[in-house]
């Protein structure tokens, strides 16, 4: 699986977190999720993001999608 890549975040003020995918807002964590997220994020924080994120499927769903299996 590749790497994700375009991932940031921001920690407020009343304790949230917000999570971006190049530029554009993600996800928005608060209260015990987000304490939970800052704690994981230190291991390798591009696939932790894309992990809560939802952001972490990427590869065949355009093939997958074709396949005549698929289709409607």
């Amino acid at each position: 699986m590749g790497e994700a890549q375009g991932f940031a975040y921001a920690q407020r003020a009343e304790g949230s977190v917000v999570i971006t995918h190049h530029g554009r807002v993600a996800g928005t964590l608060r209260g015990g999720r987000a304490a939970e997220f800052l704690a994981e994020v230190g291991d390798d924080p591009q696939l932790v993001m894309a992990r809560w994120t939802g952001n972490y499927r990427r590869g065949n769903e355009r093939a997958a999608r074709q396949h005549p299996r698929n289709r409607a």
